[in-house]
């Protein structure tokens, strides 16, 4: 009998993450490593482990994650969105918990483009009196 499978797609700023749900005991990896060796500080950890924690899944899913594009921050957030996305197709009472903490809404904010005659997107020249 084949295992079930479950997929979710997670997108912040410019990251992307493939996110593969199964049964199991709760193990987590991304990009093939732990995700305390993968996201170093605390808060890409709290980030990434919050739709589990919300939901009460820690122990229940098996989960592996593909993620690349940008920074770890934004890789924390697109994880977390596509482990949401995965645990609705999973079970689909989830949804309230989810919507409720605004995991399932993706976070559309990215960064504004640089224009010409200026330092960055808004910062313009330093004035020189003399």
């Amino acid at each position: 009998m084949a295992e079930t499978i479950y997929n979710g797609t997670g997108r912040r700023k410019t990251s992307v993450a493939r996110v593969w749900l199964k049964k199991g005991g709760g193990n987590l990896s991304i990009n093939k490593q732990d995700v305390s060796s993968y996201f170093p500080r605390e808060t890409w950890q709290i980030k990434v482990m919050e739709p589990l924690k919300i939901t009460e899944t820690l122990n229940d899913y098996d989960v592996s994650v593909t993620v690349k594009g940008g920074g770890l921050t934004g890789q924390a957030g697109a994880v977390s969105h596509g482990l949401s996305r995965a645990l609705l197709k999973a079970n689909e009472t989830l949804r309230k918990k989810l919507k409720v903490a605004g995991l399932l809404t993706r976070d559309s904010r990215m960064v504004e483009s640089k224009k010409y005659g200026k330092r960055k997107a808004r910062r313009g020249q330093q004035f020189s009196k003399r």
